[in-house]
């Protein structure tokens, strides 16, 4: 009995710490004393950045219906989550009083601040994701930034040294795994490279697309790594009975993802003039995390909103009601994280809790630079 009271104790302290996390990023805005860390926040990336750039594309990977953004001040906005994605919180952390303005909707002066040109299924390489249909890929993303540089420049909002101060996050590459590389029914790349392989040409074409961020003006720049995409609900699934051996192949792959993306960061940096470049350990701080909590405190392993474990998506299925206790589920569909996992993450890239958690120094650090 002391054993079972002592175990509901300890979740019962789990709930409170995650609502409290919850409420004081929530309400992080009015923490931050006077203006935001940094001028302006530019952010790339694929669903788990996207802000609404899916929202008018003729896409699957498209989320502007309940319960999507159930937990979000405005509802539904085209995030893959029930509240803020994990850009949300980072801009949140660095002082921003709004959230980062998409580029489908971003107008008139708020483009100074920043713009999001993140986009669901996109990836590195181009084809990564077409199976979802329409997305903005890395690379048109980048001529979508340079369309809002010229804007800046034309307008007299650029000093000479604006952008070089500002952050950049990019968080891309699971697309190119999960919609590409271990879809061998509809992609090649698995049969023409071995996973080191396509590690290698996965970074290689990413570094030439950050070296033409680099190019545009930007120098402080944070590379978010890939999670345990193996171990998703909706990957768990499409392995079947195949299980441990199929998960693992995955989380292996993003491994060797990772370690090439670290690699990169540091050949960068010493390479490139002024460069700033960080690595952000996703995929260690989602297991560090996890291995942290109590015992059966947070399901890992289902997700939160009703989903068509069938469907091609992993997305929730429109208008059903989701689960009550949503601080005690890491995922919210069947690939996306909840908010507060999001909470998690962005508060240990942005100061570090473990000195793997982001290379050489973490988004706090990276913003005084």
């Amino acid at each position: 009995m002391a054993a079972t009271l002592r175990e509901v104790a300890i979740k019962a302290l789990w709930v409170y710490f995650s609502v409290l996390l919850l409420f004081v990023s929530s309400n992080m805005h009015y923490l931050v004393d006077g203006a935001s860390q940094v001028p302006c926040y530019f952010i790339f990336g694929d669903s788990l950045s996207d802000s609404g750039n899916n929202n008018g594309l003729l896409t699957l990977a498209k989320v502007n219906y309940r319960p999507y953004g159930i937990d979000f001040p405005q509802g539904p906005t085209g995030r893959f989550s029930n509240g803020r994605n994990l850009v949300d919180i980072i801009a949140e952390l660095l002082g921003f009083d709004d959230y980062i303005p998409t580029f489908a909707a971003a107008i008139g002066g708020e483009i100074t601040k920043g713009v999001n040109y993140a986009s669901g299924a996109a990836g590195i390489r181009d084809e990564s994701g077409r199976n979802q249909g329409m997305r903005i890929t890395l690379h048109k993303q980048l001529i979508n930034h340079q369309i809002i540089v010229n804007k800046l420049v034309a307008n007299g909002s650029l000093t000479a040294d604006y952008l070089s101060k500002c952050i950049y996050s990019i968080g891309i590459g699971a697309n190119d795994y999960i919609n590409n590389y271990f879809m061998p029914k509809l992609y090649p790349t698995s049969r023409l490279y071995t996973p080191k392989q396509y590690a290698d040409v996965l970074v290689e074409e990413y570094s030439q697309q950050l070296r033409t961020l680099y190019k545009s003006g930007a120098r402080k720049m944070a590379l978010i790594g890939l999670g345990t995409i193996g171990s998703t609900p909706f990957e768990v699934a499409m392995c079947g009975t195949n299980g441990t051996v199929c998960v693992d192949n995955i989380n292996n792959a993003a491994q060797l993802f990772n370690a090439r993306l670290k690699s990169l960061v540091t050949d960068l940096n010493t390479n490139l003039t002024n460069a700033k470049f960080i690595y952000i350990d996703y995929y260690g701080i989602g297991l560090s995390s996890a291995a942290s909590s109590p015992p059966g405190s947070v399901n890992y392993t289902a997700p939160c909103c009703e989903v068509e474990m069938n469907s091609t998506t992993g997305l929730c299925t429109p208008f059903k009601t989701p689960c009550q206790n949503r601080t005690q589920y890491a995922f919210w569909d069947a690939i996306h994280p909840t908010e507060i996992s999001n909470v998690v993450i962005a508060a240990r890239a942005y100061n570090a809790t473990l000195p793997t958690d982001a290379f050489p120094y973490d988004i706090s650090h990276l913003a005084q630079m």
